[in-house]
């Protein structure tokens, strides 16, 4: 569906960061913090929409 543009360094930095601001939403540091979806989001999907619009790819290209 989505080709892959996020390398694995990059997925775990969503999932740590993503995760963390989840966290602090859920203890009322701010409503801002759910912005923490989106990053677990693009790395559970393994798509930045973002990426792809301004055509950066940080994982190795596929041999298709």
């Amino acid at each position: 569906m989505f080709k892959r543009n996020l390398a694995t360094s990059d997925r775990a930095l969503r999932f740590i960061v993503g995760g963390a601001l989840v966290a602090g939403a859920l203890l009322g540091y701010g409503t801002w913090m759910w912005i923490g979806v989106i990053l677990l989001a693009t790395g559970v999907l393994n798509f930045c929409p973002i990426y792809r619009i301004f055509g950066i790819q940080t994982c190795k290209p596929s041999s298709d």
